[in-house]
């Protein structure tokens, strides 16, 4: 595995956007990269659906194809605002989803956002996780080479980035 040649950057320089609202940020998102994880192995052509729910939380819903078993995979989660002048710093829960624990969740936070909401780039602080979400099944290959070149200063392992077929 190629490790990423930048420093690594403490989570307090890790910068989020300015500013997210919500309303805009819900709906169906696709990716276009991420770096794998053990709940995302063998899944193409990922998916993320976000819808308020009547608590105020954000209903997830995570889909994807597994290619070599010819299904689709859904997980069904939630997600709270942890930074409430931003919205740009979240956590996610899947399992038991219905209780709200910390410490069953993932931080998401948003590091890029594109101003008319048509891609945004999601990390955390301990760099293990990322994924560069787009509105469409594709992204232009300038603006995708522009996201990972940020997402390398950020500190992420860019090398493992595994890119979306469609991309």
């Amino acid at each position: 595995m190629a490790v990423c040649a930048s420093p690594t950057v403490a989570e307090d320089d890790m910068q989020t956007v300015g500013y997210v609202d919500l309303d805009r940020y819900l709906g169906k998102w696709y990716e276009i990269a991420r770096l794998d994880q053990k709940f995302q192995r063998g899944c193409v052509n990922s998916t993320a659906e976000y819808s308020m729910r009547p608590d105020g939380d954000i209903r997830v819903v995570n889909r994807c194809e597994l290619a070599e078993k010819n299904k689709t995979k859904e997980a069904v989660g939630r997600a709270w605002v942890t930074d409430k002048t931003t919205n740009s710093k979240l956590r996610v829960q899947f399992f038991l989803s219905g209780l709200k624990l910390s410490f069953l969740s993932g931080k998401y936070w948003i590091l890029d956002l594109d101003n008319d909401y048509r891609y945004v780039m999601i990390g955390d602080p301990s760099r293990k996780y990322f994924w560069l979400l787009s509105r469409s099944p594709s992204m232009d290959a300038v603006l995708l080479q522009k996201l990972v070149e940020k997402a390398k200063g950020l500190g992420f392992d860019t090398a493992a980035l595994i890119l979306n077929e469609n991309r």
